[in-house]
């Protein structure tokens, strides 16, 4: 058995996440307890209560998610005997992934999102963007009808989630060009709960400052290899992490590239570790049927689950 870790991003959340962990595992708590020293906001709070429009705020999710992430992987490790060959994170969920593979540590970790979700609200704020998922469609032609409205205004594709599954980001009169052309080449076309363009050149004012943050921080080569959203690749040089994670915010995340990377070196089980199934679902659009199974670890219900599926 060769097993892939994975970590979700913003998304995932639901109130009450990561609750059950807590309430239960004094050491899922004291996660809990760093990241809450960390931040300057009630974040157990807002994780357990809300209200659902302050967590879903980027300055708050950013952390939030990410500590769920961390008590999740926590309440695996402290029951689960067998180890990991790999790490990923889709695009916010890169840096649980970075915790767990020792590059950081969980206060840097948490400190690191705090400030990427603080920056990147105010650059939504000063350039209003949104996403939106399209559905059928490969990325050669995404690509293709990006370029036929290059006029309407800023839009990339920013997540290569399956291979037919592409979120594009950018400006509003933009995505409503792409969508329209998207649909009339069949694509279902979704609008995300989202009031950031992440991804995006409309974010990528915030790299320079959050470069600057994170030359504070103290990275570590990683002591199980992770592979890089905005690479698909492994990475083991610490001031290549640090360039990497500075740019992803503006960056494409190539979360497809990555699982067929990780099904083409031997993975055959995949375990998302954080809240919902998100990740799961799209490993199930990407690897062919019976060659892999995939699980999921956000309360002691399905850890539970999980531990059996992998004795």
């Amino acid at each position: 058995m060769t097993t892939a870790i994975l970590f979700p991003g913003q998304g995932s959340q639901y109130l009450g996440m990561g609750q059950a962990f807590i309430e239960s595992d004094p050491k899922c708590a004291a996660v809990m307890d760093l990241a809450e020293s960390v931040c300057d906001f009630p974040l157990r709070q807002l994780c357990l209560e809300g209200p659902m429009e302050e967590l879903t705020r980027a300055v708050h999710l950013q952390p939030a998610i990410t500590v769920t992430n961390l008590i999740c992987w926590q309440a695996l490790t402290a029951h689960w005997h067998g180890s990991a060959a790999c790490f990923a994170g889709h695009s916010l969920g890169e840096y649980s992934a970075l915790a767990a593979a020792g590059v950081l540590s969980i206060e840097d970790t948490i400190r690191l999102v705090t400030r990427r979700g603080a920056l990147m609200e105010r650059e939504g704020q000063a350039n209003p963007g949104a996403m939106h998922a399209l559905l059928g469609l490969t990325m050669d032609q995404v690509e293709g009808v990006i370029e036929e409205c290059k006029d309407a205004g800023i839009v990339t594709a920013a997540n290569h989630n399956t291979e037919t599954q592409i979120v594009i980001s950018g400006e509003a009169a933009a995505l409503a060009a792409v969508g329209e052309k998207a649909r009339a080449l069949g694509a279902k076309v979704i609008p995300l709960p989202v009031s950031v363009a992440n991804h995006s050149p409309l974010v990528a004012g915030a790299v320079p400052d959050f470069s600057e943050f994170m030359a504070t921080v103290d990275f570590q080569p990683p002591a199980t290899p992770v592979m890089f959203n905005v690479s698909s690749m492994l990475e083991q040089d610490p001031t290549k992490i640090r360039e990497m994670m500075a740019g992803q915010i503006a960056s494409r995340v190539r979360w497809f590239e990555i699982i067929q990377r990780m099904l083409a070196d031997g993975v055959d089980t995949f375990i998302e570790v954080g809240p919902k199934t998100v990740l799961s679902g799209m490993i199930r659009k990407i690897a062919p049927k019976g060659s892999c199974r995939a699980m999921q670890v956000d309360s002691p219900e399905t850890l539970a689950k999980c531990l059996e599926k992998l004795a």
